[in-house]
């Protein structure tokens, strides 16, 4: 069963009159049944492609799901990839999910067309899937990289800012303490910052000078306080400075190790300042690149699906070659109404394109015939050539 979230391409043998059978699709599916908008459907025009031998569509037909499932997933990253740029904003992200400066389903519906500049039917089935999957690649390889570079430069500002946030027994004390809490230039004090919890502070202030020798008296100043601690200054003598620290971790009080420099604040407010412009300017970078490569990847996406259906139609109804294609959107929950509409319209084509034609291959070399054609035989079966491009869900 097609899935009730993706717009189908649908392939049929080309009967001489494409314009009536897309009246008469019309009606049945827009009209009587009403699951399908009639904006949501559109003629699909096959290109005449070069059809190759038998064998060589057949091992095209047995390659091309693995590259549908490369494309597809290189289509769901890249939006993936917008979605976390813009905090997973549908209101900005539909700004970003264009083709050619087009919401996707205007591209799809209005008049799509093959890109022969690009792509020229000239081309062989093989070569044309070549380059396809050569461009895929390339956006899938560039992505990766850019990715790589603005998750590590993300990572960079995230640790970087978290250093300023958190509680004081934690966070960074640059921006906290000045010059004037510290004894400078002494040959035998040293100033000890000392983090508190705040159910403790009283505990401190009876505590501190006891906790070892050579603390001097009433030296304790509250620097700084938040919702979990207290952060004190406390002056001791160099030369008790480990016990004091030992025992102020035996009485679970937080000793902060710092060093006062300005030469060192100054160092990390820059290297702060550098890590978020560097931020800024690879996520303005990433995002100009995720919304051109979006639209370039979502183009070649579909170019696949048509070579996909037109292989299929060959090695289904046989030369020649012409076929008459169809884009349609099924309203949600109308997947099995529409269905059912397209398998009775195209009822008659049962006859001709029979599936199991290809089990007596080879004289009724049935057993070989199933090996070499496994993949077409395992296939979601209609009397109509059917694939899918899934939905961007914003």
């Amino acid at each position: 069963m097609p899935s009730d979230q993706s717009t189908w391409l649908v392939s049929v043998p080309e009967s001489g009159d494409a314009e009536g059978l897309s009246h008469e699709l019309s009606t049945k599916l827009c009209s009587t049944s009403k699951s399908v908008l009639p904006s949501n459907l559109a003629q699909l025009s096959i290109p005449s492609f070069k059809t190759g031998t038998l064998d060589s569509l057949v091992t095209l037909s047995e390659e091309l799901p693995k590259h549908d499932t490369f494309f597809t997933a290189t289509v769901a990253k890249t939006v993936d990839t917008l979605r976390n740029l813009l905090n997973n904003d549908p209101s900005k992200l539909s700004q970003h999910i264009l083709v050619n400066e087009q919401p996707v389903d205007a591209y799809i519906l209005r008049g799509w067309s093959w890109n022969e500049g690009r792509y020229g039917v000239q081309r062989s089935l093989r070569e044309m899937l070549d380059v396809l999957n050569k461009e895929m690649t390339s956006i899938d390889n560039v992505m990766k990289t850019k990715l790589n570079n603005y998750n590590l430069a993300k990572g960079s500002l995230v640790q970087m800012q978290r250093k300023k946030t958190g509680n004081l027994s934690v966070r960074s004390l640059v921006d906290i303490v000045r010059q004037e809490h510290f004894i400078n230039d002494s040959e035998y004090l040293q100033t000890v910052l000392v983090a508190v919890p705040k159910n403790m502070v009283k505990e401190w202030n009876v505590k501190y000078e006891r906790l070892t020798g050579m603390v001097v008296p009433r030296s304790s100043v509250l620097i700084s306080a938040d919702d979990e601690y207290s952060l004190f200054a406390v002056v001791v003598f160099k030369r008790v400075h480990d016990d004091f620290v030992q025992k102020c971790r035996d009485n679970k009080f937080i000793v902060r190790e710092f060093t006062f420099s300005e030469e060192a604040i100054d160092k990390q407010r820059e290297e702060l300042e550098a890590a978020d412009t560097t931020e800024k300017e690879l996520w303005t970078e990433l995002l100009q690149l995720s919304r051109t490569n979006f639209s370039e990847a979502f183009q070649i996406l579909v170019h696949l699906k048509v070579v996909q259906l037109f292989v299929e139609s060959v090695l289904r109804y046989g030369l020649p070659a012409h076929y008459t294609g169809f884009f349609i959107k099924p309203e949600p929950k109308a997947t099995k109404r529409v269905l059912a509409t397209l398998q009775a319209q195209f009822a008659y084509l049962g006859r001709r394109a029979n599936p199991d034609k290809l089990k007596s291959k080879s004289g009724g070399a049935v057993d070989d015939a199933v090996g070499e054609y496994q993949n077409l035989l395992e296939q979601e079966y209609f009397d109509f050539v059917l694939f899918e491009i899934p939905w961007i869900v914003l």
